[in-house]
C-alpha cells in the first residue's frame, strides 16, 4: 500500500509530540510536513516546522490537528482550498466554530473527535444506550479529570458523553448543560447536566458518567494511561478518513456503532 503523506499540526505541543512519535512507528504513513505558530529553526525527525500555509500542506494527504480552535479553522480553511482531508482533536469550540466545521465539511472529508480512544467512543455509546433506556427520574453528572496544563474545561470529552446522555433522551446537548465546575470536591445532580473538571498533576484523562434515581446510583468511567492511545486512534483515523468522500465524521462513524 503506498504511504500517506502525513502533517502534523501543533507539532511541538504535548499531542504533537506523541503524534510525531507514533508516526515514526507507523508504516502506513510518511512525515512530510510539520506547522507551529511560530517559527522553529531546527528540523524534527528530518522535517523542519512551518507556519500553517497552503505551501505547508500542499505536499499532504491528510492533516492530524491538536491545536486550539481559533488555529484549527484556520487550518481548516486551507485545506478545504487545497481540498486535503482533517483529522480533528481539538477540543474548546463554540458553537459558531463548530458550525463553521460542518460548513468545510461539504468540501473536505474531516474527521472530528472529541477524543481518539476506542473504549472513550465506547463510553459514549453505553452513556447514550444508558441515558435512553432509565427515565425522566434518573439525574446525570459528568466527573473528569485531565493533567494541569489542559485550559479547556469540561474536556471535549466530557462534553462527548454530555451529548450521549442528550442524544439518549433525544434532545440537543447545549439546551442539557447545566454548571460547569472547576477543581470541587464534590457537586450536585441537577436537572440539567452538571461537570465537574479536575485539573492536575500530569494525569492522562479520567471520566465518569453517573446517573441516580436518588434510590441507585449507575456509574460508567474511563481511564487513560498513555497518551498514545489518543495519537494511535488519530493515525487509524486518517487511514480510514482516505477513502471517504466529503464529510463530517465521528470514531462512531468508524467503529461502526449502530
Amino acid at each position: 500500500m503506498k504511504q500517506i503523506k502525513l502533517c502534523i499540526t501543533g507539532c511541538m505541543g504535548r499531542m504533537g509530540m506523541q503524534l510525531i512519535k507514533s508516526s515514526k512507528k507507523n508504516k502506513n504513513f510518511e512525515l512530510v510536513a510539520l506547522t507551529e505558530n511560530r517559527l522553529i529553526n531546527k528540523k524534527i525527525n528530518g522535517v523542519k516546522p512551518e507556519l500553517n500555509s497552503e505551501a505547508a500542506f500542499k505536499k499532504t494527504d491528510v492533516i492530524i490537528d491538536f491545536t486550539i480552535p481559533k488555529c484549527t479553522i484556520e487550518i481548516i480553511k486551507i485545506a478545504s482550498k487545497l481540498k486535503k482531508k482533517v483529522v480533528i482533536g481539538t477540543t474548546g469550540f463554540n458553537r459558531n466554530q463548530e458550525n463553521l466545521i460542518k460548513k468545510y465539511s461539504k468540501k473536505i472529508a474531516i474527521l472530528k473527535a472529541g477524543n481518539m480512544s476506542l473504549g472513550v467512543n465506547l463510553l459514549m455509546y453505553l452513556t447514550e444506550i444508558a441515558s435512553k433506556s432509565l427515565n425522566d427520574e434518573y439525574l446525570s453528572k459528568i466527573f473528569e479529570v485531565h493533567h494541569k496544563h489542559k485550559k479547556d474545561y469540561p474536556s471535549g470529552t466530557a462534553l462527548m458523553l454530555g451529548k450521549g446522555i442528550a442524544d439518549g433522551k433525544n434532545k440537543n446537548l447545549y439546551n442539557l448543560i447545566g454548571k460547569k465546575f472547576l477543581n470541587k470536591k464534590s457537586f450536585p445532580y441537577g436537572k440539567k447536566i452538571n461537570f465537574n473538571s479536575i485539573r492536575k498533576g500530569e494525569i492522562i484523562g479520567e471520566h465518569e458518567v453517573k446517573f441516580s434515581s436518588g434510590k441507585e446510583i449507575i456509574t460508567l468511567n474511563h481511564e487513560a494511561f498513555d497518551r498514545a492511545l489518543y495519537s494511535d486512534g488519530a493515525l487509524t483515523a486518517s487511514k480510514w478518513l482516505m477513502k471517504k468522500k466529503p464529510g463530517l465524521y465521528s470514531m462512531r462513524d468508524l467503529l461502526n456503532f449502530s
